[in-house]
């Protein structure tokens, strides 16, 4: 079974993927359509649904209650350990980019075989060297069927 760390930029497009601005969204919503039906699993950072609520009010206000209560519906492991700080913080200053975005790579370095799927260009770019991490739109369009 694949396991995978999800940012914010690619589960905001299963919270609002009508918006024109989200690309990639095919891959990321196959993404959820696995979690949902246990081909995956998902471990991610404490900070993560907090990002997604944040975003979630300012793009889609009227409904940031009812996709929050969707997100937190599904199954992931919540990974709040000390070795993940102390990697994101290292990977912050390394990387000269924001603790939020580290938290996600540190998490995917430290679970067994996982990998981060981003659609956050600018940290890829910055940490693609480092290993682990997979630009949404290099996964596979699922087939339509």
């Amino acid at each position: 079974m694949s396991r995978y760390v999800i940012d914010a930029s690619v589960a905001i497009k299963w919270m609002v993927p009508e918006n024109p601005e989200e690309r990639d969204v095919p891959q990321a919503l196959a993404l959820l359509d696995a979690l949902r039906n246990g081909g995956i699993t998902l471990y991610q950072p404490a900070h993560w649904e907090a990002e997604i609520a944040a975003v979630l009010a300012r793009v889609s206000p009227a409904t940031a209650i009812q996709k929050m209560v969707a997100l937190r519906s599904l199954a992931f492991t919540r990974v709040n350990d000390i070795t993940i700080y102390a990697t994101a913080c290292d990977l912050a200053i390394r990387l000269n980019h924001h603790l939020f975005d580290t938290l996600y790579h540190a998490v995917a370095l430290h679970a067994p075989e996982a990998t981060l799927v981003t659609a956050d260009q600018r940290y890829f770019d910055k940490a693609s060297a480092i290993g682990q991490i997979v630009r949404l739109g290099d996964l596979p369009q699922p087939r339509s069927e």
